[in-house]
């Protein structure tokens, strides 16, 4: 005799974001190209308790542009060996690019990763 509750119990619903959440997360990785790691943050802190495809978002959102304000900073050493200069257009570039990107990823309900973040909170 087969059971078929063992095979129910042992698969977890995939849930899909809500349109609410999907908007948080857009505005949060967008946000974050013009108002750096200040957005994703107080999004983190103040809906990581109600979702967590929010909190999974903005902590991704937070992680990368604490890593921009490394790279920028970094950049600001190396200007003294005039490298800096080159950097900064490149690192605001990229910034730019990656949010969009992002962006467009989690209007779609999909989970992004920035490629060359530092994965600092968890």
């Amino acid at each position: 005799m087969s059971n078929n509750t063992d095979l129910e119990t042992s698969t977890s619903p995939i849930t899909t974001p809500s349109n609410d959440d999907k908007n948080i997360a857009t505005i949060t990785h967008l946000a974050g190209a013009v108002f750096s790691f200040i957005p994703s943050l107080m999004v983190w802190m103040l809906k990581k308790d109600d979702s967590e495809y929010i909190a999974t978002q903005a902590k991704e959102a937070l992680n990368f542009q604490i890593s921009i304000l490394v790279a920028h900073f970094v950049a600001c050493v190396l200007t003294w060996v005039l490298i800096g200069f080159l950097l900064f257009p490149i690192i605001w570039l990229l910034n730019i690019v990656l949010c969009v990107i992002a962006a467009i990823s989690t209007s779609k309900g999909e989970n992004y990763r920035y490629p060359l973040s530092l994965r600092l909170l968890n």
